[in-house]
């Protein structure tokens, strides 16, 4: 909860009528008075996804933050994976207060065991309130209809459970928040004073810009990527409407901007007349006196940075009409690689039409280059912009933009390009601080408006640039930190919206987390127990949504997409629950049948939590000492149950379909069919194989007591001591305390890996037993691998350091 706090003061910092007054809901309870409004959809995960994002680290150095952390101190001891709503105000000693709602559970707000802390039940005009005080920070609380609702001080508490109902257009903004998002953001500017300006341009006030902003944020490793809409009151006059009635075009200024300049924005509109008419009401500008032609054919125009000078860039949609209004300038100052730069005869006219987009009153000299008019003062800047057009060394032929512009649409009504010395600059300025960050990374960072019928689309990007790599090279791509140790193996799961791979794994608290490949944490969730196994997956009501199905010592879980129980589940066992979950799908028709073992017994389950009638067997002669497992030969399905001396082969009633005709002293591997065969190991390492009619043969194949066997049905894979055997191939190890080794068969590809735990490394080898290039790499357990997104590059997970996740891609 301490990173909520952290969100909650970077929105304060940087982000800066229906009169109904029954309130049956948790967004009833929200106020319009408050400067920002901030949900927060499963806590736990937004607190990694923000521990693991190095650009807000940064933040937490301000003084601000410091000097707030206290006030919202007391929110990161609310336990929750409900939605939680924080309503930020400034009183009138322009001090923060806040509320905070959501429903009611269990243990929500539990300190009874912090040191320092007080609970004192209060009467206040007529209601019963808790004061809960912990290291002198005091929230006042009530329960209202299950929904908890706690205060600062108890008249916003008060204000809270008796003033009007949200408006409704602000509650649908609130309630347009998408599920795929962690956190939502409302700003009203009527409000809040803490957001300065979002542009190079601190002119362009963001409390003239708009009168609210509503944005979901997604945060990952390596980049914030924020999406919504911004609005003006009925009945207020702000920039942002300067665009109403005109289309947005394509933003082009990315293209005469020099690579090496600070950064760039860009207006467009279909129609200037209308575009300055607009502008002129909102500004009270006065009417273009001079060159009144010369804005007839443009559709884009902006201002090019490099440091403390500019060039205005006009683009012409008919350059050979647009020079026509400039007849009266043609007095040529300088040729540079055949572009004539010429003096301009009114360098306020930019001003005058774009104020206060556009402020720059020094532009006395210009330069024609393709439909590009440009003018600035400096004859530097503009032999720059030349030769950066001609050399293709401007903006959009870097990497950095390019990846910034897959995130933003082509058209936009503002366009604001920054590098990252600005985006410092920026920083800075929001949060009334002089920080020195390093954000050398962040090459391109953005924000555009798009205008609509009378709102604006809001996208914005903070990204670090990508490490090029090289073919046949290893790269680690990412690496997230959890909140605490991890309890196992990272695995891989199937996103089924985006048919591309998830990671799945638990922490030492039982806290699971589910990841995307980018290294984004989308939901944390406590579990009742440490997880048994592998996780598996089921498509429970036949519409290509999957769930996650898993066994702890005492429960059955299956969860959805979004980390919530799947009902009936969980189901709670009385007895321990001895192996993982098998989960059979006999006919591939999602008919599910989960199998529970608790010592010597094993029952079935189907995919609702209900016994499967007709399947016989109960107990095993001894404890069962491997997970229940399913082949199919033909036609036919066996069932397979393993005890210490005995296995059993079943049908799927449960009754004996072979008989082995010797017994042997089984050891806890896998059973697997290779050649035609059941096969396994004793526990003196002999292979043991079993036929259709119960023949067996046990035969020596070089590994001892300890020892791990995987196999295919054609590939035979053991480790034993230092010797890895890939079917008749041995890899003669360095002495170590190695995983269990494992088959992944990916493109037509068999790969064999493993990993030394002591030394901290993975191998991957080839089915002939040779190590790939570059490995062994870096890592701490066994590995899982797939084609996680959908480039041709394989990737693999594993786990780091002992509370972080490693994401590499085999290039």
């Amino acid at each position: 909860m301490k990173k909520v706090c952290f969100y909650a003061i970077l929105i304060t910092l940087i982000f800066g009528c229906d009169s109904s007054t029954k309130k049956t809901k948790i967004t009833d309870y929200l106020n319009a008075d408050a400067s920002a409004i901030i949900k927060v959809q499963n806590v736990g995960s937004l607190n990694g996804n923000i521990n693991n994002n190095p650009f807000l680290q940064q933040l937490e150095s301000s003084s601000s933050y410091q000097n707030l952390s206290k006030k919202l101190g007391l929110i990161q001891y609310l336990k929750t994976e409900d939605d939680i709503y924080v309503s930020l105000f400034k009183d009138k000693q322009d001090s923060l207060q806040f509320t905070i709602i959501t429903k009611l559970k269990a243990n929500l707000f539990d300190i009874d065991s912090l040191p320092n802390h007080s609970i004192e039940t209060l009467n206040y005009q007529s209601k019963t309130i808790t004061k809960s005080t912990v290291d002198h920070n005091i929230l006042f609380s009530v329960i209202k209809d299950s929904i908890f609702i706690g205060a600062t001080n108890q008249e916003l508490l008060n204000s809270t459970l008796k003033s009007p109902r949200i408006h409704p257009q602000l509650e649908s903004l609130v309630n347009s928040s998408s599920d795929e998002n962690q956190l939502s953001v409302l700003i009203n500017k009527k409000e809040d004073n803490d957001i300065r300006s979002l542009f190079i341009n601190s002119d362009i006030a963001t409390k003239s810009l708009t009168d609210y902003l509503f944005f979901d944020v997604d945060i990952n490793q390596n980049e914030i990527l924020i999406n919504g809409v911004t609005r003006s009151s009925d009945s207020t006059k702000k920039l942002i409407d300067a665009f109403k009635n005109t289309f947005p075009q394509e933003n082009r200024l990315s293209q005469i901007t020099p690579a090496n300049s600070d950064g760039f924005l860009s207006l467009t509109f279909n129609d200037f007349n209308v575009f300055h008419n607009n502008l002129k009401a909102i500004e009270q500008l006065d009417s273009i006196a001079s060159h009144p032609l010369l804005f007839d054919n443009i559709i884009e125009a902006g201002v090019i940075y490099e440091k403390d000078i500019q060039a205005v860039v006009l683009n012409s949609l008919d350059i050979y009409i647009t020079k026509d209004a400039l007849l009266n300038d043609q007095d040529i100052l300088d040729t540079y690689r055949g572009v004539d730069i010429l003096g301009f005869s009114n360098p306020e006219l930019f001003k005058q039409a774009f104020n206060p987009f556009i402020n720059y009153t020094k532009a006395d000299k210009y330069c024609i280059v393709d439909n590009f008019i440009v003018f600035s003062d400096n004859m530097d800047l503009l032999q720059n912009i030349i030769s950066s057009y001609k050399n293709q060394t401007t903006y959009s032929s870097r990497n950095h933009y390019n990846l910034l512009q897959e995130k933003f649409s082509d058209e936009a009504s503002i366009l604001s390009v920054v590098n990252y010395n600005i985006l410092e600059t920026l920083l800075n300025r929001n949060l009334g601080d002089d920080l020195n960050f390093k954000l050398d990374n962040y090459q391109t960072s953005g924000i555009q408006f798009i205008y609509d019928s009378n709102f604006a689309h809001v996208n914005a990007v903070i990204q670090k640039a990508k490490t090029r790599v090289y073919e046949n090279s290893i790269s680690e791509s990412s690496s997230i930190k959890l909140d605490a140790d991890l309890l196992n193996t990272p695995q891989l799961v199937t996103n089924h919206v985006t048919n591309e791979k998830d990671i799945v794994v638990q922490d030492i608290n039982n806290n699971l987390y589910l990841i995307s490949n980018s290294g984004k944490i989308l939901w944390k969730k406590q579990l009742q127990g440490a997880v048994l196994g592998r996780i598996e997956q089921i498509d429970m009501y036949k519409n290509g949504r999957l769930q996650l199905a898993f066994a702890t010592k005492s429960r059955i879980y299956v969860l959805d997409r979004n980390g919530k129980d799947v009902s009936p589940f969980p189901l709670k066992f009385n007895d321990a629950i001895t192996q993982p979950l098998s989960v059979f799908d006999y006919d591939n028709n999602k008919k599910y049948r989960l199998l529970v073992t608790q010592g010597k017994e094993v029952f079935m389950l189907d995919a609702k939590g209900k016994t499967v009638k007709g399947f016989n067997f109960k107990n095993a002669a001894d404890n069962i000492i491997h997970q229940p497992q399913h082949i199919r030969i033909g036609r036919k399905d066996y069932l397979l149950i393993k005890t210490a001396y005995k296995l059993y082969i079943l049908d799927r009633t449960g009754k004996t379909r072979i008989t082995p005709k010797n017994t042997f002293n089984y050891s806890p591997e896998a059973m697997y069919l290779y050649k035609g065969n059941f096969a396994t190991t004793t526990t003196n390492g002999k292979l043991v194989t079993i036929d259709n009619n119960g023949n067996t043969a046990s035969q020596d194949i070089g590994i001892i007591e300890s020892h791990d066997l995987v196999t295919t049905s054609k590939t035979l894979v053991a480790l034993s001591e230092n010797k890895l055997r890939i079917k008749q191939n041995t890899y003669e190890l360095d002495y170590g305390n190695y995983s269990e080794p494992k088959i992944f068969y990916i493109n037509d590809k068999i790969y064999v890996t493993v990993t030394d735990i002591q030394t901290q490394k993975v191998y991957l080898f080839d089915s002939n037993a040779k190590l790939l290039s570059n490995f062994p790499v870096y890592g701490t357990s066994q590995i899982d691998m797939e084609n996680m997104d959908k480039d041709r590059n394989l990737e693999f997970v594993t786990k780091g350091e002992s509370d972080t996740i490693l994401i590499y891609q085999i290039n």
